[in-house]
């Protein structure tokens, strides 16, 4: 990473005059380039405070990576707080599962069932789409000290995902799911995870500086199914908001891995409280909500919640996306071969995140909406022509190409 920029806002001013430069409280200079807009003094008496904090160090007694200072001027007192803002060296950031989906590959010489062993895992297959279209990622989690949870590791950084988060467990196995696919293309799946690697996550394990240094935070709610790894996820929550951070949610229900359903819909409704941007299923906001029209219960989470940006998947027949006081609906792209939706749901999510680090999410247009939902639609409908999904992800080119 290239060295920090350095921020100095005036915070406050105690006295009965105003700064003599006319800075009003709020006001906030980039130290580099417009330091000469401020009176000298408190550009002077900042020079040391900014050095610290250019390179590493930090103030005693003061937030990390800030320091606050009084300079005097005339008959006031201004108060200034300088802040160390570090360049993003990721734009999607993840926590969550990652496992091994053995999907069904044809039947043996003698008849029996063949499994393909596929890396997986919804936070990671987000990430992976992301990197296929040129966005710089990273994970959080655990694997088992086995054969699979090496295959997982290689497999990211294979995929151009930083993996120094991924952590291993010494005595719990990887996680692993075997996926029964319809001839609809649709799933089910039997969980191996009594205990698995994935759940044994701790808060003390999460790295702040890691998150800090990503754009956006993204997780779902398979690491909120039992203790320890609930309380990892909600730490690293804490750490994206503090740290400013745009929280995506995809709750990703599961109904096996909960211990029962009551717990499963007071966890997602407890990690939409922190959510910019939640992705959610047809059937997920039926679930939440008890309601079976859809728009009737997104408008119960927003009014609920206040999420920015709702995307809502419809499988085939496509999504719509709620923003403010607009609702777009875009129709799915059909496909003549279903081979495995698995991932479709988390290539679509990807697709929208890349979107959002593009443009934006503070000033989204109509056709701003349609072009998102048309790209993440087409996305995902390409990935459910193939098995798998962390190597299965479509190019950007075959994405385009559709639309």
């Amino acid at each position: 990473m290239g060295r920090p920029k350095i921020k100095i806002t005036l915070i406050d001013r105690k006295g009965p005059k105003g700064c003599h430069r006319g800075h009003q409280i709020g006001e906030s200079f980039d130290f580099d380039t417009q330091r000469g807009e401020l009176c000298p003094m408190a550009m002077h008496v900042a020079f040391p405070y900014v050095d610290i904090l250019r390179y590493g160090g930090e103030i005693p007694g003061q937030e990390k990576g800030t320091a606050v200072f009084a300079c005097p001027d005339v008959d006031t007192l201004n108060v200034f707080k300088i802040e160390r803002i570090m360049e993003k060296e990721f734009d999607v950031i993840a926590l969550g599962e990652l496992l091994i989906d053995f999907t069904m590959n044809g039947k043996s010489e003698q008849g029996n069932n063949l499994f393909e062993a596929n890396p997986g895992g919804a936070p990671c297959n987000v990430l992976a789409i992301l990197r296929k279209l040129g966005k710089k990622t990273a994970f959080i989690g655990k694997v088992g000290d086995d054969q699979f949870g090496r295959l997982l590791r290689e497999t990211i950084e294979e995929a151009g995902i930083n993996s120094d988060n991924l952590l291993v467990d010494k005595e719990i196995n990887t996680t692993l799911a075997f996926v029964h696919t319809f001839p609809d293309g649709d799933r089910e799946f039997s969980f191996y995870r009594k205990p698995g690697a994935d759940m044994m996550l701790k808060k003390e394990e999460i790295d702040e500086e890691a998150i800090a240094k990503a754009r956006i935070f993204h997780f779902g709610t398979l690491s909120m199914t039992h203790d320890d790894v609930r309380e990892a996820t909600k730490k690293a929550v804490e750490l994206a908001k503090k740290n400013g951070l745009l929280i995506s949610l995809d709750p990703n229900l599961r109904p096996p891995l909960w211990s029962s359903l009551d717990l499963a819909k007071e966890q997602i409704l407890a990690a939409m409280e922190h959510c910019d941007i939640l992705k959610i299923s047809d059937n997920e906001i039926q679930f939440i909500t008890g309601v079976e029209d859809y728009d009737e219960g997104i408008q119960i989470i927003r009014d609920r919640f206040q999420i920015p940006l709702v995307c809502l998947t419809l499988g085939k027949d496509g999504s719509r996306a709620y923003y403010k006081d607009i609702r777009v609906e875009v129709p799915g792209f059909a496909q003549e071969h279903v081979a495995d939706t698995t991932g479709a749901g988390d290539t679509f999510c990807g697709s929208v995140l890349n979107y959002v680090l593009e443009h934006g999410i503070e000033d989204l247009s109509e056709e701003n909406l349609k072009e998102m939902l048309t790209f993440a639609n087409a996305a995902a409908s390409l990935i459910a022509t193939k098995k798998g999904a962390i190597r299965s992800m479509p190019e950007k080119e075959e994405i385009e190409a559709m639309i």
